[in-house]
C-alpha cells in the first residue's frame, strides 16, 4: 500500500517514521524548507524507542504525479485549504483519505471536495512537538491511532488500511464507531483547551485555586452540544475527561495554550468556535465556552494586528506578542 502522509511535523512525522521502521511503503509530502531538513534525516526522540531515518522520501506539491492508496492528513485545521490543494493530485479513484484533525468541520470539508465516500473518520492520541531543529520529540507513551469508515462499516479497504498500519509500534485501532468517538475527543479537546486558554494555566493550577467546577461546567456544555448533535459522550468518556479536568497536581495543558505563549496562529475556530456554533441556542450569554471563545478570537485578532505591523515595520507599543 502507497501511503503519502501530508505534513512532516510533530503527527504526521511521527506516524509517518514508524511505519518506515516497519517497512511501509510511506512518502512526506512537504513544504521545501521541510524537504530540505528531511534530505538530512529525520529524527525521533521517544520513550518507546527513538528512531534515525536518512533521507525519508518526500515530495514537493509541484512533484506530485501518481495517485496513492492512502493519504493521511495531519495539517492543522486552518491549513487545510492549502493542504487539500496540495495532495488532490495525489487522489485517484480508489484513494482513501484518512485525517486526524480535530473537530469535524473536515470532513464535510473533504466530502465536499472529493466526494464523503473516499473520506474516512480518524483521530490520534499523541503528545508531541516539533523541535526548532526538525527534530520530533514524543513526550509521553501514549501514541494511538483510531479510525474507520464513517458509516461504521467493516469494509475490505479498512481492513487493508489496518493491516498496513498495524506491527508499526504504535496501537491501532479499526473502529465501527468512529464518528461517535470524534465527537468525544472533541468535547474534551474543546473543554480542555477553553480552560487552560482561558486560565492560562495548568489543569493542576486551575484544580489548586478551586476552579474544578469551571472546567467541568465547560465539558458539560460540551457534551449537550454533542448529544444535540447525536453522539452524547459515553459515561466512560464522561468519566475519564471530568477525572483528567479535576485531577490535583496536573501538570496538563492543551496544545492550543502552548501555541498561544509562543504568540502563534491556534486552531480556536474549528475546535471551540465550530462547537459553539453548533450550539444554537443551548449556549447562553453567560457560556464558559462562549467566554473561551471570545478570548481566544480576542487573542487572534491582536496577534494579527502586530503582525502586520510588523510587516509593515510600524513602531507598535506592544511587547507581549501573547496578548
Amino acid at each position: 500500500m502507497r501511503i503519502l502522509v501530508v505534513g512532516a511535523g510533530a503527527i504526521g512525522g511521527y506516524f509517518g517514521a514508524r511505519l518506515l521502521q516497519a517497512g511501509r511503503d510511506v512518502t512526506f509530502l512537504v513544504r521545501p524548507r521541510r524537504a530540505a531538513q528531511l534530505s538530512l534525516g529525520l529524527s525521533v526522540e521517544s520513550p518507546v524507542g527513538d528512531i534515525q531515518l536518512p533521507g525519508p522520501p518526500t515530495v514537493t506539491s509541484d512533484a506530485v504525479r501518481d495517485a496513492f492508496d492512502l493519504v493521511v492528513l495531519s495539517c492543522k485545521a486552518y491549513d487545510l485549504d492549502g493542504a487539500i490543494d496540495a495532495f488532490a493530485p495525489a487522489v485517484g479513484p480508489d484513494t482513501a483519505i484518512l485525517p486526524l484533525l480535530n473537530g469535524m468541520r473536515h470532513l464535510d470539508v473533504l466530502g465536499t471536495r472529493f466526494g464523503p465516500d473516499r473520506v474516512l473518520g480518524g483521530q490520534c492520541v499523541i503528545s508531541a512537538a516539533l523541535g526548532p531543529d526538525g527534530r520530533i520529540l514524543h513526550l509521553n507513551e501514549l501514541q494511538s491511532l483510531t479510525f474507520g469508515e464513517q458509516d461504521g462499516r467493516r469494509s475490505a479497504r479498512a481492513a487493508a488500511i489496518d493491516d498496513a498500519l498495524s506491527g508499526a509500534r504504535f496501537d491501532v485501532t479499526l473502529s465501527e464507531t468512529i464518528i461517535h468517538d470524534m465527537w468525544e475527543k472533541w468535547v474534551f479537546i474543546a473543554a480542555a483547551a477553553g480552560i487552560t486558554c482561558l486560565m492560562r494555566a495548568t489543569i493542576g493550577d486551575i484544580v489548586a485555586v478551586g476552579g474544578a467546577d469551571l472546567a467541568h461546567g465547560l465539558l458539560d456544555e460540551c457534551a449537550r452540544i454533542a448529544g444535540a448533535a447525536g453522539f452524547p459522550p459515553r459515561n466512560a468518556a464522561i468519566e475519564r475527561s471530568r477525572a483528567t479536568l479535576g485531577m490535583p497536581g496536573s501538570p496538563l495543558t492543551a496544545s492550543m495554550l502552548r501555541d498561544v505563549e509562543r504568540g502563534a496562529r491556534t486552531e480556536m475556530d474549528h475546535v471551540l468556535g465550530d462547537l459553539l456554533r453548533r450550539g444554537g441556542t443551548l449556549v447562553d450569554h453567560g457560556s464558559v465556552l462562549r467566554i473561551a471563545h471570545a478570548h481566544l478570537a480576542a487573542y487572534e485578532t491582536r496577534r494579527e494586528r502586530e503582525a502586520r505591523a510588523r510587516r509593515a515595520d510600524v513602531p507598535n507599543n506592544s511587547t507581549d506578542p501573547r496578548g
